[in-house]
């Protein structure tokens, strides 16, 4: 994989990224296929705003690998979807429901 200096990285436009936090920090370049290839292997190590951005990057990594026409293993983390750790319903029912005053 050929390194970027900071010219040549400034040159690839925001959509050549996996992902651009919401200070314009641009992470995990997939422009070709070698930086696809390493955005897949780094994808774990890179820290997310939200699990829905992480979500966002990880299809974007595996559109780009279909792309370059690069095997993902089904074993890779960059393959497994994002789950959250929150769960979807509780006893009074599904998150994000109404709330119940209990009246005293």
């Amino acid at each position: 994989m050929s390194q970027l200096d900071a010219e040549e990285r400034d040159q690839i436009p925001a959509s050549q990224f996996a992902y651009v936090d919401s200070e314009g920090g641009e992470h995990l370049p997939i422009h070709d296929a070698a930086h696809v290839r390493n955005a897949m292997a780094r994808f774990n190590q890179t820290a997310f705003e939200s699990k829905a951005a992480k979500e966002r990057a990880r299809l974007k990594i595996l559109r780009a690998a279909e792309k370059f026409e690069i095997e993902v293993s089904a074993e890779a983390k960059v393959s497994q979807p994002v789950r959250s750790l929150r769960a979807a319903s509780t006893k009074t029912g599904p998150r994000g429901g109404r709330k119940s005053i209990k009246k005293t």
